[in-house]
């Protein structure tokens, strides 16, 4: 990897919060790879190989008007990624249940300690829709059941889900730098039930889950909610998250289609997560 090119995208936002968290999380979407906070904003890297001159166009918040964003952009040579990430990466406690640490910090006490090397993979914990899928899954049964984690990014949602009693877990997702992420995290968190797979929805033909997690953005979770949907066990529980709280009227008619019923709702900082129920 050292001589991969990378493109670097410097951005200033204003207010800063919550301004860096929803941008970092709708730059990961659009295949940003990592990502540096700084004093006035985020840098934020892809590579050049992916980059394409339209790579912006979907990244909503850059329109709206509560923010003022600026950015410049250059080529650079791909640098010490862990060492910028462990300059900037602070553990998390969710609900005084469950805490989020690099290998580098110290245990935190605890019910669940989870130990995430992101590298380059979507999933610590601190944006504010993996927050709120692990508060979703401290709050639920997750015993004996088999469960599905789709868009997996570091593994963190289905390693919780192990901790919190799931016997036969899959965890998903197309990138490579996630699939090959999630399986060094499983590894490192000790999880024997999880399998790590990379590919989309068209590896879920023929399988059965009691549980699907799906933390991706509102466009792929609408075009495979009718797969999710044919993947539920009777009585299966579907929590969804990636999108903000405007979106949900059309994510919940979607649902609705396939008899799917809105249980539960977390917000935080205008996004969502959401449970539904068959």
């Amino acid at each position: 990897m050292s001589n991969t090119i990378y493109i670097g995208y410097y951005f200033k936002v204003e207010p800063l919060q919550p301004g860096v968290e929803i941008l970092i999380a709708e730059l990961g979407y659009a295949g940003f790879e990592s990502f540096v906070e700084t004093q006035e904003g985020v840098t934020a890297y892809i590579q050049k190989e992916e980059w394409h001159g339209d790579i912006l166009n979907d990244i909503r918040i850059l329109n709206a008007e509560e923010f003022k964003i600026s950015y410049s952009f250059e080529d650079i040579v791909q640098t010490n990624w862990n060492a910028e990430w462990e300059k900037n990466f602070q553990p998390i406690i969710v609900d005084d249940l469950c805490a989020v640490r690099a290998p580098f910090h110290d245990r935190l006490n605890t019910k669940y300690d989870i130990i995430i090397e992101p590298k380059m993979s979507f999933g610590t914990g601190h944006h504010e829709t993996t927050h709120m899928m692990i508060q979703h899954i401290l709050q639920n049964d997750f015993q004996d059941k088999s469960v599905l984690d789709m868009g997996c990014g570091t593994g963190v949602l289905a390693i919780l889900a192990e901790k919190k009693g799931a016997t036969q877990l899959d965890a998903i997702d197309i990138d490579n730098w996630c699939y090959v992420n999630s399986i060094e995290n499983v590894e490192r968190n000790n999880c024997s039930k999880i399998s790590v797979i990379e590919g989309d929805a068209t590896l879920l033909k023929g399988k059965k889950y009691d549980i699907i997690i799906a933390n991706i953005n509102r466009n792929i979770l609408l075009h495979d909610l009718r797969t999710y949907s044919e993947s539920l066990n009777q009585n299966g529980m579907l929590f969804l998250s990636g999108f903000y709280n405007n979106d949900i009227p059309i994510i919940e008619a979607e649902c609705n289609k396939y008899m799917l019923k809105l249980s539960e709702k977390i917000e935080k900082n205008n996004w969502v997560a959401l449970k539904f129920l068959n």
